[in-house]
């Protein structure tokens, strides 16, 4: 099983600290209303200007911050705290949050951006300089996003793509609970709601351009959302997983071209299933969690070695491997 070391942690960091700055190239989520509104990614978003694009900065910076908390000792720890320090200021993100009353933006990264954007304000609250105090308002103005939008959906959003439900709610339930009671509950009961009866999962997947597994991140919600009743719900919904069936939740994505930048998102299937598979396993019953292991670690394998190389992989990947390296199960 592959550990996260300072070794490992410091290439995570390289990584990361090669494109959260890096403007160009760039994909907008962006809507233009007038000719005023053709501007760059860095007057828009002065501090998630990089990384190809918005999100991707955002959970860039969170894997920056926690690499520099569990490990202070590594070279890229002062770079990390110098960078931090001239993004995280009150002007910068007043304009990442007058970004939010612009017409037009109402879905701007919703939901996964905002799940990653209070991940993030949870991570800064934990070091000693507390740049949480600088990103709350901006975390604050997301949560209440979430809140309306989670009052209005009817039903679930069950794909392996930015736009997945179960996802943003495991990220967001984090944050919920330390700061908003009341949006943490509405998460729990949303998620019971859309997932509880779910049974017999096929696992028809990976889609050709997904980086999240569906059923793995749904299991993974109920875990973090309903651990009580886990165990008995994720006997009826994966019911043969010692026999390795569905047999596509056990099998790696093949990934045939990383300089494609939707087919490398099949790299990130491998991780997020490692992550929901270390995840999940420390809550089942021991032949199953053996086998749930064992899968996060060939899933893990399939995929760390190609967390750089090419751009398209190389701004975001390096997250998705923390994920699964830092799991529950991963100890």
């Amino acid at each position: 099983m592959t550990r996260l070391d300072a070794a490992l942690a410091s290439r995570l960091a390289q990584i990361a600290l090669g494109h959260v700055t890096k403007e160009y190239p760039h994909k907008l989520d962006h809507v233009l209303v007038t000719d005023e509104d053709a501007k760059t990614p860095r007057a828009l978003h002065p501090i998630f200007f990089g990384s190809f694009d918005w999100h991707s900065c955002v959970h860039g910076w969170w894997t920056l911050l926690i690499l520099r908390r569990l490990f202070p000792q590594i070279h890229e720890a002062a770079a990390i705290s110098d960078l931090a320090e001239t993004s995280f200021t009150v002007e910068k993100v007043g304009v990442e949050l007058a970004y939010l009353d612009r017409p037009g933006s109402r879905g701007f990264e919703r939901p996964y951006g905002w799940a990653w954007l209070l991940y993030l304000h949870l991570e800064a609250t934990r070091h000693p300089e507390d740049w949480s105090k600088e990103l709350e308002p901006l975390a604050r103005a997301f949560a209440e996003r979430l809140r309306i939008y989670l009052e209005i959906m009817t039903y679930t959003i069950r794909v392996g793509t930015h736009f997945t439900t179960a996802f943003a709610l495991i990220l967001s339930l984090e944050w919920a609970d330390e700061f908003d009671p009341s949006l943490a509950s509405q998460i729990r009961d949303r998620a019971h709601g859309w997932f509880g009866n779910d049974r017999d999962c096929q696992a028809w997947e990976p889609g050709g351009d997904e980086f999240l597994s569906s059923a793995l991140t749904e299991a993974l919600c109920l875990a973090r959302t309903q651990p009580a009743l886990f165990s008995t719900w994720f006997e009826q919904f994966l019911p043969r997983v010692t026999r390795h069936e569905p047999a596509t939740l056990f099998t790696p994505a093949i990934v045939s071209d990383r300089s494609d930048g939707k087919i490398a998102h099949l790299d990130g299937t491998n991780l997020s299933r490692s992550w929901c598979w270390r995840g999940i396993a420390p809550l089942l019953p021991p032949a199953e969690r053996s086998v749930a292991e064992a899968t996060a670690d060939t899933h893990l394998a399939a995929s760390l070695p190609h967390i750089s190389g090419d751009y398209m992989g190389e701004h975001w990947l390096a997250t998705f491997a923390l994920l699964a390296l830092l799991s529950p199960g991963s100890s």
